[in-house]
């Protein structure tokens, strides 16, 4: 039977976060504003589906101090805190039958050291999730992929194809990698991620998400001096003339606010489309700049029906990502009379 990758968008059982815990990535003072930061999404996200937070032994009595009775923490070993990319990515098959496919990591290109714990977190977690595990050889983050549920993914041929990931594999290859083991049947392939976005190399969380069926929400920056703002135009035009796995045209939605604050000295972007989509909700990373206001209302007439919430991210875009960066859905296990639950910790 196919397993296929669903929206994010379908009902969750529950999201996974981990704590921060690379202090050379932060520095002092960032990365306990950092945890700050990361604590008020775990809140934010619990008020519409459980939160499971796995902190390093030894830190899970301060994640759980911070993130507050609605988070249940876990202690497990990791080398950093984005489960976006380095977690499972989770598929479910028309029956129900849920499985999670346990990527590669090498640390975004091998940028930090070291990784080899965060290539296993995926299926340690599966394992204690109680969640078939499906191994694949190639090295695929989260962040990297947007899919409609239905049959089509998009990603960035910035990052996918960079050779710092799957050297030894062609675009067919991983494509067809792709179709194998997340169950779709058309990739779109995007030429631009974010030309700031050294960090991942051009993930297509900062790019585009599909946000419905058919419908999907691009960064569009309005200010001609911002450096995506010819790049996302060409990826808009690529959108533009793709169909889906459906045979259908895709409904652009464009997002042109953007948020430049200065963190620990830098200039830092706030990437209004690095949201997450709960149980009812958004949650969306925002800067307290006036771009917020726009941003949110934006994304609150993309995604009817769902509160949204802005929860400040300064820090968090300063390490590198976003709310959805540093968070990873599980779906609900169809036709399960009862979900395996994470043990909590000791």
């Amino acid at each position: 039977m196919t397993l296929r990758m669903p929206a994010e968008w379908t009902e969750h059982e529950r999201c996974l976060m981990a704590w921060p815990t690379r202090a050379e990535l932060w520095g002092e003072e960032a990365l306990e504003e950092a945890r700050r930061e990361y604590a008020n999404v775990a809140r934010a996200i619990a008020a519409f589906e459980p939160v499971t937070m796995v902190a390093l032994p030894g830190q899970g009595g301060e994640a759980a101090a911070l993130c507050g009775e609605g988070v249940e923490v876990v202690e497990l070993p990791i080398d950093d805190s984005w489960f976006r990319d380095s977690g499972p990515i989770f598929v479910l098959g028309e029956d129900g039958r849920r499985a999670g496919v346990d990527f590669r990591f090498n640390a975004w290109g091998q940028k930090h050291f070291p990784w080899d714990t965060d290539d296993k977190i995926a299926g340690l977690l599966l394992e204690r999730l109680g969640v078939e595990r499906v191994e694949s050889s190639m090295i695929l983050e989260g962040g990297a992929i947007t899919v409609d549920g239905e049959g089509t993914l998009i990603t960035t041929e910035q990052c996918l194809l960079n050779p710092n990931r799957n050297p030894g594999m062609s675009q067919d290859e991983i494509e067809a990698e792709l179709k194998a083991k997340l169950g779709v049947t058309k990739v779109i392939w995007l030429p631009y991620g974010g030309l700031l976005d050294t960090e991942t190399d051009g993930h297509v969380d900062g790019v585009c998400a599909f946000v419905a069926p058919g419908k999907v929400v691009v960064q569009l920056p309005s200010d001609p001096q911002h450096p995506d703002y010819e790049r996302m135009r060409v990826n808009r035009a690529v959108l533009e003339a793709a169909t889906d796995a459906q045979g259908r045209r895709l409904e652009i939605i464009d997002l042109p606010q953007s948020a430049f604050v200065d963190v620990e000295g830098k200039d830092t972007e706030v990437g209004y489309l690095n949201f997450y989509i709960a149980n009812g909700g958004v949650v969306v990373p925002v800067a307290d700049v006036p771009e917020d206001e726009g941003a949110l209302a934006v994304l609150a007439a993309a995604l009817p029906g769902r509160k949204v919430v802005g929860v400040r991210s300064r820090v968090i875009a300063f390490g590198g990502g976003g709310v959805h960066c540093i968070t990873q859905q599980v779906p609900a296990a169809r036709q399960l009379s009862a979900a395996p639950q994470v043990p909590a910790a000791s």
